[in-house]
């Protein structure tokens, strides 16, 4: 009967070492590259996002200052603002209605 290869004690530890350190890379740092990934691309995307929505506000108040000819003028010039706000606050409300701790799917 042939014996098996016998290592010394430093081969085998050295071999352990590498194993245990490329399976905390594999099961660590590579998850966390990707979620830093995903995290950058959904901060980048809230930002624009809410860019978005903020010159859209001001275009609608803007749009409600000038197209309303003489309607929105004198003790009513406060209303445009009032809609803007009303609006901002309803699409505010709709995007908390959309937060959940349970997942839907």
């Amino acid at each position: 009967m042939p014996e098996p290869d016998s290592k010394s004690v430093p081969e085998v530890l050295n071999e352990l070492w590498v194993l245990t350190r490329d399976y905390a890379r594999q099961e660590t740092i590579d998850p966390l590259k990707g979620v830093g990934r995903y995290l950058l691309y959904g901060t980048l995307g809230a930002l624009l996002l809410g860019v978005g929505v903020i010159l859209l506000m001001l275009a609608g108040l803007r749009a409600l200052q000038t197209e309303t000819g003489d309607a929105l003028d004198g003790n009513l010039s406060w209303l445009p603002y009032l809609i803007v706000l009303a609006v901002a606050g309803l699409l505010v409300a709709w995007a908390l209605s959309r937060i959940s701790r349970k997942s839907k799917t």
